[in-house]
């Protein structure tokens, strides 16, 4: 099965990072969203992105150029044609299922559809759909365009071709693929939410200043950036909702979310998107 159109259903911060990476690629996309302003800011997000990119000589090709392989649409009827779908809707169970749901019944049979779920169980996301064994997670990171790493993430029915099709996928997208089974949070996230939520938990304690912490972390262990600046880029919600999933998937009380990032997420403190977070950014 020759890929050259792929869909990319959300365009939020990931989902329009996806899709400049599969439009650099030499892909044609069809970005999805029911919000048309979301659309043209993520529109507006890939022209700064591929301007730098290009300044660093990252890339060499014109960013009308790239843009040109990619359309917009709010109709989940756009994706019809599309040979491969990505979903990078909200960090919720609810939310996907409606989603795969409606991909399900209107792609043709043999399309493969990959979510990129942080945490939530691919087996169970699978069984939303009519074609478990076409369907695996497909996890990025952020940010996609400069972050090589992909999960790739298997149901307990994703079939060892449709794998393999992923995982040449994720190559030509210039991603560099890891294999992740699938349990709470995968591989990354296991590790790193559980880190960040303990530097929550030393916040709400006293233990330090959200600065002394990062500072810690950035000269202390070598980290580019320190968790809670971090978990303010990543948006304290989905900090959250992935310490919810592992959880309930665990029943672990070290995955308890701290009562302090819930706390700012019910305030609507949620990082850089909210403008405030553990660091203000108005």
């Amino acid at each position: 099965m020759e890929i050259k159109k792929i869909g990319v259903v959300g365009a939020g911060t990931m989902g329009s990072g996806i899709a400049q990476v599969a439009a650099t690629s030499g892909f044609e996309v069809i970005l999805q969203d029911i919000s048309e302003e979301q659309l043209n800011r993520a529109l507006k997000t890939m022209e700064k992105s591929l301007d730098k990119l290009r300044e660093k000589g990252k890339i060499s090709e014109a960013r009308e150029s790239i843009l040109s392989r990619v359309q917009i649409a709010t109709e989940m009827a756009s994706l019809k044609g599309a040979d491969f779908v990505i979903e990078a809707v909200f960090e919720n169970v609810e939310v996907k299922k409606q989603v795969l749901q409606a991909l399900d019944s209107l792609l043709r049979a043999e399309v493969i559809i990959t979510s990129n779920t942080s945490s939530i169980s691919i087996t169970r996301l699978a069984a939303f759909t009519s074609r478990a064994d076409r369907f695996m997670g497909m996890h990025f990171m952020n940010p996609v365009p400069l972050m090589a790493l992909v999960e790739l993430i298997k149901g307990l029915q994703t079939s060892p071709e449709t794998f393999a099709i992923v995982k040449e996928l994720a190559e030509k997208m210039g991603k560099v693929p890891v294999e992740a089974s699938d349990f709470p949070g995968f591989i990354s996230n296991r590790i790193l939410m559980p880190m960040i939520n303990e530097a929550v938990f030393a916040l709400m304690e006293g233990v330090g200043t959200a600065e002394a912490i990062d500072t810690v972390m950035k000269l202390g262990m070598n980290h580019p950036m320190g968790p809670l600046a971090l978990a303010d880029l990543i948006g304290l919600d989905v900090c959250l909702n992935i310490m919810e999933v592992l959880y309930e998937g665990f029943r672990d009380p070290k995955y308890r979310p701290c009562p302090l990032l819930r706390k700012m997420v019910e305030a609507g403190y949620l990082g850089r998107k909210s403008g405030r977070g553990f660091y203000n950014y108005s």
